[in-house]
């Protein structure tokens, strides 16, 4: 048994069944929006499905994959799990586990705004990986928020049988797109709804629900050095740091798209937080500082 439940169907790209400006801040960091839809997916997923869980049954609940940083799907499922665990326990079963889907690959390229082959062709060759022995014989609910394609799905699928698991499985989505007449970069018109510019970041970011993901590491670390450099300056010392070592968690300082604001961070960091040391330092090479890398 392998099913797939959304929440939501798209079926018009000019209406939506939930709030798209919503999403576009849950997409870019917003906490309290991603326990509201992970409340919600939790709710739906026990009204179909509740009556086919057994006592006798382990969940495993699995996020998108993800490297070091987590994508705004994570902070969903953490509060899709915490609503599944109470129902669970208020039906005497043991609570559901959680893993993760461990993924070695990153790219700076949108993936919102490609179409189904542009997608498949970018992730073909990523690289995952499960703890085969502990998924074992559990039944598996992998999360997501959209799906469009179908690509990561396909990517999942073909893991389990890559590690030769056969578990019955759940595929769940907050959205899912049915009208097959609808380009795939819906998904990006979704994405950015809200949220297209540091200016409007601003709000998401300042809120105290805010968690970082790839998506708004990644849109920060690309933007034009004058609004970036703009937004910096108006950040805490604890945010500026967290930025940083998300930012080296993935090896983005690495990524020719967004070494110079990286190394702009790091520099400003040193100079602000006498205590703050980088680390980004290249095998017996170290990182060229943001000035003298404007000038390599």
């Amino acid at each position: 048994m392998k099913d797939v439940y959304a929440l939501h169907s798209i079926v018009n790209d000019a209406q939506f069944p939930f709030d798209p400006a919503a999403y576009s801040c849950f997409k870019f960091g917003d906490g309290a929006v991603a326990e509201a839809f992970g409340t919600a997916l939790a709710t739906g997923f026990i009204a179909t499905y509740g009556d086919r869980l057994s006592e006798n049954e382990q969940l495993v609940v699995l996020p998108s994959p993800y490297t070091t940083i987590p994508t705004a799907s994570y902070y969903m499922t953490t509060a899709f799990v915490k609503m599944l665990n109470r129902y669970l326990c208020m039906k005497g079963y043991s609570p559901a586990e959680t893993a993760k889907i461990h993924r070695y690959k990153t790219y700076s390229i949108d993936y919102g705004a490609l179409d189904m082959e542009s997608r498949k062709a970018l992730i073909i060759n990523d690289r995952y990986h499960l703890d085969k022995d502990f998924l074992a014989g559990k039944t598996l609910i992998f999360t997501d928020d959209i799906r469009i394609t179908g690509s990561h799905e396909l990517i999942i699928r073909n893991l389990l049988k890559k590690f030769g698991l056969s578990n019955d499985a759940y595929y769940l989505y907050y959205a899912q797109l049915q009208n097959q007449d609808i380009h795939p970069n819906i998904e990006n018109k979704l994405n950015y709804y809200s949220v297209h510019s540091l200016q409007s970041l601003e709000a998401v970011i300042g809120s105290p629900s805010f968690c970082f993901n790839t998506r708004v590491v990644k849109y920060i670390l690309n933007a034009p050095f004058a609004e970036y450099e703009k937004l910096l300056m108006k950040q805490t010392h604890a945010f500026l740091q967290e930025l940083a070592d998300c930012c080296i968690g993935n090896n983005y300082h690495q990524m020719e798209e967004y070494r110079n604001n990286a190394n702009f961070l790091f520099d400003h960091l040193q100079k602000i937080i006498p205590s703050w040391q980088s680390i980004c330092k290249k095998e017996k090479e170290p990182i060229l500082s943001y000035q003298n890398s404007l000038l390599a």
